[in-house]
């Protein structure tokens, strides 16, 4: 796991060693082992090391392939490099590491040997013959990419620090972008929260030739589903689905360092760690966030999961006295605005303190196995559909809830969708702010589409031909998913140094899981597929708990020890010409004073968003 950036000039009147620097620099936490640069006329590429898998100084970045053709820099795992190494037993190897296995294979099968790949990874190859530049990115999208191109250069980085590092972008806020986190808490493809620079999609590459820039995607989530399987026999399936989970938490696993997991107490976590104490050597580390408000605190859940399975368990207590100094440090490490993932950046924390660099998380479970109440509702709304038709159903819809209340707005809001398909149902599902809020709250009377609602539009009609609880999985990784949940996995425990692995993205549990008909999958309970096919793995007490999911006590904290620090930020980006201040103001005071209909999510996305902009001084 590290930091990759570069430099691709076409007009060849940039200082390249300087601003490699820079760039890798701003990157440094995600990479404190070691750094290298590989520098020529017109190009430079820039590594920031967190040594996983071969820790020698042989390993470091760029490598350069036997012949000297091709430098290869690689943020990620491959964690089936060992057996795509015996494939290659051509190649004279000189390390032990995953990276030049990469790029031996690239060696072999230039683009086409993405399929080979199962990991996380983005990864950028430069051909000296050919004068070409090849950047992938993985299927999940689990590792970022960033870039900016204008007609003298492109950049690109792991984050956006590493492309603002170079000097050369403007520090300027996307007030598109903005107004997508707004919405839903972050800010999906192709745009960022910086203009002009742009996120590449998960599943796809850049090559760059001849001063040209050609994106193409590789493989797609959405894809017509062609798993060769006989899903007649639900026990098959279950056995199926146990026997995946437990290749990608194996393959996960590999790893020159010692290494952990997240622990909440949930069912997905609690898989994990179940599965690592099933098919790995010694007893897990195990790390858990303790809250001294017991409504909130789930670590009960965790200690049964740890002495069930024997873990070396360690608990964070969180206090309300000592959390805004952890507040402060995570959202200084915030690469890009977020409203959620202070929990992963205080839990991983705590796991690299203990010593540890690698820890596997839970996170993708709920998305996968129809874990958000959503996923019924969907059915229940299509059921209804095919009955009375989408435009009755959408009058019915939001007939259930009169009033200006947050789920009144997203009911009526139905009402102008063209039809009843997931495509125009999840981002109503996912909002944070309803339109007309926002048109309250900011000076914008923007009514085009978000981005969330331009992609899911976009999605291949392969989309229609997967179960229906299927679709919802997909329109999550579309969403939520990919920018919020995986986002901020990364950017959170990279920048403690930690590596975070996330079994449930695995893609090849992931195809197979989305072809799964509705009728195993439907949740009479949370998540009963997952739980059945895992044959008592998991204890009742867990698996039958009321479902709370990883969350901080926000809305006690926000108006007690956080009152000020919220007040503050709102106060100044009351301030900014895109906000209606007086709104804005006034909806906090109803915050204060109580008001159910106003949510903490709704307030706290705007103390997150002028933290972020003071912090990188955007305009």
């Amino acid at each position: 796991m590290c930091g990759i950036a570069g430099i691709v000039s076409f007009s060849r009147n940039i200082e390249l060693g300087s601003t490699i620097r820079r760039m890798t620099d701003a990157m440094a936490h995600r990479g404190p082992d070691a750094d290298g640069f590989f520098i020529n006329e017109s190009i430079a590429l820039g590594h920031r090391r967190l040594s996983i898998i071969d820790l020698s100084t042989a390993a470091n970045q760029p490598i350069a392939d036997h012949t000297g053709r091709y430098q290869i820099i690689f943020n990620g795992e491959i964690y089936n490099y060992r057996e795509v190494k015996k494939l290659l037993p051509d190649y004279p190897f000189s390390t032990n590491s995953d990276t030049e296995v990469l790029l031996a294979a690239y060696s072999k099968w230039g683009i086409d040997c993405l399929p080979y790949l199962k990991g996380m990874f983005a990864f950028v190859i430069w051909d000296s013959v050919e004068q070409v530049m090849f950047i992938a990115r993985d299927r999940m999208g689990v590792k970022p990419v960033y870039y900016y191109a204008n007609d003298n250069l492109f950049l690109f980085a792991s984050e956006l620090r590493g492309v603002l590092g170079s000097g050369i972008v403007p520090a300027k806020a996307n007030k598109a972008a903005i107004r997508e986190f707004l919405s839903y808490q972050s800010v999906g493809f192709p745009e960022s929260a910086i203009q002009g620079i742009l996120q590449l999609e998960a599943g796809s590459s850049i090559t760059i030739r001849d001063n040209k820039i050609s994106i193409k995607k590789y493989w797609d989530i959405c894809g017509a589903p062609t798993i060769d399987f006989d899903f007649g026999d639900k026990m098959r399936v279950k056995q199926q689905v146990r026997q995946l989970l437990r290749n990608a938490v194996e393959r996960r696993l590999v790893s020159d360092v010692p290494l952990g997991a997240f622990l909440s107490g949930g069912i997905d976590s609690s898989a994990v760690v179940g599965l690592m104490a099933e098919v790995g050597s010694g007893r897990p580390n195990t790390f858990t966030a303790g809250f001294e408000e017991k409504e909130f605190d789930e670590s009960g859940y965790a200690n049964i999961i740890s002495r069930k399975f024997n873990t070396n368990h360690n608990q964070v207590l969180l206090k309300p006295a000592v959390f805004l100094d952890e507040l402060t440090n995570a959202l200084n490490a915030m690469d890009t605005p977020s409203g959620d993932g202070v929990n992963t950046y205080v839990v991983s924390k705590a796991i690299k303190q203990s010593g540890l660099t690698v820890a596997l998380s839970g996170v993708g479970g709920d998305e996968l196995f129809a874990g958000y109440p959503f996923f019924k509702q969907y059915l229940q709304l299509q059921k209804y559909a095919s009955v009375w038709g989408p435009s009755k159903l959408l009058r019915w819809s939001a007939g259930l809830a009169l009033g200006n209340s947050n789920k009144s707005q997203r009911m009526k809001q139905l009402l102008n969708a063209p039809d009843a398909s997931i495509r125009y149902f999840y981002p109503e599902f996912r909002r944070i702010i309803s339109p007309k809020l926002l048109a309250s709250l900011t000076n914008w009377d923007d009514n085009r589409p978000t981005l969330l609602e331009e992609q899911l539009i976009k999605l291949p009609a392969s989309l229609e031909k997967y179960p229906l609880l299927s679709q919802v999985s997909i329109a999550e990784y579309t969403g939520y998913t990919q920018h919020t949940l995986l986002k901020d996995t990364d950017q959170f425990s990279m920048a403690v140094s930690l590596e975070a692995r996330e079994p449930f993205f695995d893609h090849d549990l992931i195809e197979f899981v989305l072809a799964i008909p509705d009728q195993y999958k439907f949740p009479n309970y949370p998540k009963q597929l997952l739980v059945e096919s895992l044959d008592g793995l998991l204890p009742d007490e867990v698996v039958h708990r009321k479902k709370q999911g990883f969350l901080f006590p926000w809305s006690v904290w926000m108006k007690k020890e956080l009152r000020s620090f919220c007040e503050t930020h709102l106060q100044r980006i009351a301030q900014r010409d895109f906000i209606n201040g007086k709104n804005l103001l006034a909806y906090w005071q109803r915050f204060l004073n109580n008001d159910a209909s106003v949510r903490w999510m709704e307030i706290w996305l705007f103390v997150i968003l002028e933290y972020w902009m003071e912090k990188n001084g955007i305009e």
